[in-house]
C-alpha cells in the first residue's frame, strides 16, 4: 500500500509518444472538470533570484475530483541561459499523492509532461479559435523544445498546412525545427520575425522566452486571424486590448505580468478577456472574427495532474515503474 514509485524520463517519453491524441482528450476533460469546480488549482508560487532575474522555480500545487481523486505538485525550474551550452531550459518534477492517505506515491519527471500538457493545450485553443483543423500558414515564433513539441501535437491531431514558418533569435535552432517539421511532413521554411511575416500566417504560436512584450505594433494582426499566446509576454497590452481574448484561467492568466495582466494594470479592468477556453469547448461562449483572437494559457496545475496520472497508470502497466518499497522507512504510528 505504501510504495513509492520513480517514473524516469525515457519511460515518460515513451508513454507521451504512443499517447498524444490521449493526451489532448484528457487535458480537453479536465479543463471541463476544472470549469465545473472539481479540482483546486492555487495560485503558482514563483521562486525567483536577485542574481538571475530571468531564471525561475514555479510550484504548481493541485487537486483533481471526481474520478481522479488525486492530488500532487510540480515543481519546473526555467533558467534560459541553459540553452546557450544546449541544455534544456526547462526541467521538473511532478509529485503524486495518494487522496485517501496524502501519502507520495511517485516522482515522475516532468518537462516532457509540462510540455505535453501546454502543447495540448495550444491545440485545443487553435481548434477552438479557428473551427478547424487547417491553416495556409503557421509561424512558430520560437523554435525550443516547446516548438517542436506543439508541432507533434499539430501532426498527432491530423492538422493539415500550406507552409509552416519559423523563426528564432539563433538561426541554428530555427534551421533544427523547420527540418524537424518537413520531416513531419510538412513544407517550412525559416524566416525573420517581422511583421509582415506575422501579418501573411492564419496561425502564430509564440513559445519563446521573452520576459516582456516585444510586439508593439497594434495593427500587426488582423481580424481573425489566431495567435497561441503561449509563452504569454511576447505581445504588448495595447495588443491584448485590441483583440478577442481567451484564457484558460481568468484569475491565473492575469497575473505575473503576462499579457494580459499587463492589459489589466493598463485598462483598470478585465473587460477585454471574452472567456476561458472550457466556455468554448462547452458552447457557453462564442468568439466574433471582427479582431485578431489571442489564446493566452497560463498553464494549470490539474493538466499537469490529469497527464501525469495517465503517465504513471501506463507505465504501471507496463512494468516501467522503479518501485521503492522502503521509502518511507515506516508508516505505522506505533507497532
Amino acid at each position: 500500500m505504501f510504495t513509492f514509485d520513480i517514473v524516469r524520463g525515457g519511460t515518460v517519453r515513451a508513454v507521451l509518444e504512443e499517447s498524444r491524441s490521449d493526451v489532448v482528450d484528457i487535458v480537453e476533460a479536465t479543463y471541463v472538470d476544472h470549469h465545473a469546480g472539481r479540482s483546486v488549482n492555487p495560485r503558482s508560487h514563483f521562486l525567483r533570484f536577485p542574481e538571475k532575474p530571468s531564471s525561475r522555480i514555479i510550484a504548481l500545487p493541485a487537486h483533481l475530483g471526481g474520478e481522479h481523486a488525486t492530488a500532487g505538485i510540480k515543481w519546473i525550474a526555467s533558467f534560459p541561459d541553459n540553452v546557450r551550452d544546449n541544455v534544456h531550459r526547462a526541467s521538473a518534477v511532478l509529485i503524486l499523492n495518494d487522496y485517501a492517505t496524502g501519502f507520495p506515491v511517485a516522482c515522475l519527471e516532468a518537462s516532457q509532461i509540462s510540455a505535453a500538457r501546454t502543447a495540448a493545450s495550444a491545440v485545443l485553443g487553435a481548434e477552438q479559435l479557428t473551427g478547424g483543423r487547417r491553416a495556409d500558414r503557421v509561424l512558430l515564433v520560437g523554435a525550443g523544445v516547446l516548438g517542436r513539441t506543439v508541432v507533434d501535437y499539430l501532426a498527432a491531431r491530423g492538422w493539415e498546412f500550406g507552409q509552416v514558418a519559423v523563426t528564432d533569435l539563433v538561426t541554428s535552432y530555427a534551421d533544427s525545427l523547420r527540418t524537424y517539421s518537413e520531416d513531419l511532413g510538412y513544407r517550412s521554411k525559416v524566416v525573420e520575425a517581422t511583421r509582415p511575416e506575422m501579418s501573411d500566417a492564419d496561425l502564430i504560436v509564440f513559445v519563446t522566452t521573452a520576459g516582456e512584450p516585444w510586439v508593439f505594433d497594434p495593427d500587426t494582426f488582423a481580424a481573425g486571424q489566431t495567435v497561441l499566446n503561449i509563452s504569454l509576454r511576447d505581445l504588448s497590452p495595447d495588443i491584448v486590448a485590441g483583440a478577442r481574448n481567451i484564457v484558460d484561467d481568468v484569475d491565473h492568466c492575469l497575473t505575473a505580468d503576462t499579457s494580459p495582466h499587463l492589459a489589466e494594470q493598463r485598462l483598470g479592468h478585465r473587460d477585454f478577456v471574452d472567456g476561458t477556453l472550457a466556455q468554448l469547448l462547452t458552447g457557453e461562449r462564442k468568439l466574433d472574427n471582427d479582431r485578431p483572437l489571442i489564446f493566452s494559457p497560463f498553464g494549470l496545475g490539474v493538466l499537469d495532474l490529469a497527464v501525469g496520472r495517465h503517465v504513471h497508470r501506463v507505465a504501471s502497466e507496463l512494468g516501467l515503474t522503479v518501485e521503492i518499497p522502503d521509502f518511507f522507512g515506516e508508516t505505522e504510528r506505533w507497532a
